[in-house]
């Protein structure tokens, strides 16, 4: 089997990617898998970390403002799309898998030419503009959340599979409970809010979180705060004292500290909306105003839909509001478990299996 899989950008993209790379190893370990990205994003470091091949085209995304690097940027885009039939011709692929993003243009283009079977993956509720428009030509469209179906009207075929993801519910020990509090330094006796806001952080939540442990507003909780690689420094630098919080610049184990946590607050990228569902935990979400379509917004909604979750717009985020919040969720025990449990509601299991019988399904049928 010769698979390619375009992915590139960031790890929303490619993260899913390379666990349906995993998931088609794991059932046919004889299998040839491609990776096709640009040379600019996170697929030049996470593609070759999962030990599979990567070749670049020099695709990029088009924005709507009429400017000249808009057009150059198309140029190179649509030249990008004979570099890609060069690849599917020396490949020679059973079957195209894309995982959203603009890189899909040019890769599945060249695939329909080719009368290549192919499969888009979309991780948001709110389908991205190249999901939309290839959706018509794609076989399958899969799709992490029931609310993306109904928005792709026109393809040929929509599952609803889930989004793969590495983060599962744990059922942590007391002992590793005070393992991983040790790690991060917190106490045994307040409750966990893990706030993060994606690998690079999120200037407006971090903002928010200077002003509140700075003014000591959070006595009845501890936090456990990712800021950022790049962020680090300059939040260290504006905190007074690290009052009930440990400020990290990376959670590796996010797992651990997910499934540790009493309450998260973060952006709502795809992934996370998974995460959290997985492991049961009710959630403060702060959309990324400037996500396209404003995707993000339409991701939390769907946690807060069932009462798994409470929304704050960045724009009427304050350390004030955000700590209201939190104080609200976390007083009420009640509410607090019953939240977590309508987040597991809308959870997805055996997500990779599901992606992997239609890719296996469509191949056979082809």
């Amino acid at each position: 089997m010769n698979v390619i899989i375009a992915a590139a950008g960031t790890g929303g993209h490619i993260n899913p990617g390379i666990a349906i790379a995993n998931e088609i190893k794991k059932h046919n370990s004889h299998a040839e898998i491609t990776f096709i990205g640009t040379p600019r994003g996170l697929e030049n470091d996470l593609v070759s970390r999962a030990g599979y091949k990567l070749k670049v085209i020099e695709a990029y995304g088009i924005k709507r403002q009429i400017t000249m690097q808009n057009f150059i940027n198309a140029y190179k885009t649509l030249k990008s799309y004979k570099v890609a039939k060069q690849i599917i011709q020396e490949i020679k692929p059973n079957i195209i898998i894309g995982t959203g993003g603009y890189i899909c243009g040019p890769v599945f283009s060249a695939g329909f030419k080719y009368k290549i079977p192919t499969i888009l993956h979309e991780s948001n509720a709110f389908p991205g503009m190249a999901v939309k428009m290839l959706s018509k030509k794609a076989d399958i469209i899969l799709v992490g959340f029931e609310d993306a179906k109904k928005r792709l009207p026109k393809a040929k075929k929509v599952v609803v599979t889930g989004t793969p993801t590495k983060v599962s519910k744990l059922y942590l020990t007391e002992e590793q409970k005070l393992t991983i509090k040790k790690q991060f330094n917190i106490k045994n006796n307040l409750p966990i809010v893990a706030v993060f806001g994606g690998s690079q952080g999120a200037e407006s939540i971090n903002k928010c979180l200077i002003e509140l442990i700075n003014k000591k507003i959070n006595k009845k909780y501890q936090i456990i705060w990712a800021v950022g690689q790049k962020n680090y420094e300059e939040v260290r630098n504006n905190i007074k004292i690290q009052y009930n919080a440990c400020i990290v610049p990376y959670i590796y184990n996010m797992e651990e500290v997910l499934n540790l946590a009493d309450l998260v607050v973060s952006r709502s990228g795809a992934m996370t909306i998974t995460e959290v569902a997985k492991c049961g935990k009710p959630a403060i979400f702060i959309p990324y105003p400037y996500a396209t379509e404003n995707h993000q917004k339409y991701n939390a909604k769907v946690l807060a839909d069932v009462d798994a979750a409470k929304i704050i717009l960045d724009k009427e985020l304050n350390s004030n509001k955000l700590n209201d919040t939190i104080n609200g969720i976390l007083q009420n025990k009640e509410k607090l478990t019953q939240m977590g449990e309508n987040a597991k509601k809308i959870a997805i299991k055996n997500v990779e299996n599901r992606i992997y019988k239609e890719i296996k399904n469509l191949i056979n049928n082809s």
